[in-house]
């Protein structure tokens, strides 16, 4: 009995990567070198601080990990600066019309997301208020693949893991709502989310009677 869907923010609501990809090119010409969409492909599912290494090694430069954290710090600045400019036209399609859907069968709904700047992305997008509870990277520790973020987003909830369905875009993604005794709807290519219950292109492809299924 599904009772409760738990969403990661980026790659499944909305997509932020290319403000990323901006603030990280930003940064590197800053330090005086090219990077480009090829490079950005590198840094897809890597930590800061190892997107940052992964970026200085591509420009050929070292430093002391105080300066790292420096520029750490002034890459999310750069990165929080484009997103306090998004609107809520760049949901991704079908998203409100499945939360507005599941919301007419008490569904509740979670995001679990590690990114710590989730509240100002859900602000500027006006979904705050649909979600029932939100576990950002400021709530947790452990990153996917530990089910952490979707084991909070179900306690928040008040709903027992097994009842819960995540909707994921990465693969580490997915392991976590496994190892979470979850069930869990892949976003994206079933090469890469097969492990996942069902795999869709997006939330557009996405209804109740498919969740019921599941």
């Amino acid at each position: 009995m599904i009772k409760a869907c738990i969403f990661d923010l980026d790659g499944v609501i909305v997509d932020t990567a290319r403000y990323h990809f901006i603030a990280w090119k930003a940064l590197a010409e800053e330090l005086g070198f090219e990077f480009t969409e090829k490079d950005n492909e590198r840094l897809k599912g890597v930590s800061r601080m190892r997107s940052l290494d992964i970026l200085l090694e591509i420009g050929g430069i070292e430093m002391e990990q105080e300066k790292k954290e420096e520029l750490a710090t002034r890459k999310n600045e750069h990165y929080r600066s484009f997103i306090t400019q998004m609107k809520p036209d760049e949901i991704l399609p079908g998203a409100t019309e499945f939360i507005k859907e599941l919301k007419q069968h008490s569904i509740k709904i979670a995001l679990g997301s590690a990114s710590k700047n989730a509240m100002t992305i859900l602000d500027r997008l006006q979904l705050t208020d649909w979600f029932d509870a939100i576990i950002d990277g400021t709530k947790v520790s452990q990153a996917k693949p530990d089910p952490e973020v979707f084991l909070k987003g179900a306690e928040e909830l008040e709903i027992a893991p097994e009842n819960c369905v995540v909707f994921e875009d990465a693969e580490a993604g997915v392991e976590a709502a496994l190892a979470g005794n979850m069930k869990c709807v892949g976003i994206g290519s079933p090469q890469v989310l097969g492990q996942a219950n069902l795999v869709i292109s997006g939330l557009h492809e996405m209804n109740f009677e498919k969740l019921a299924n599941l």
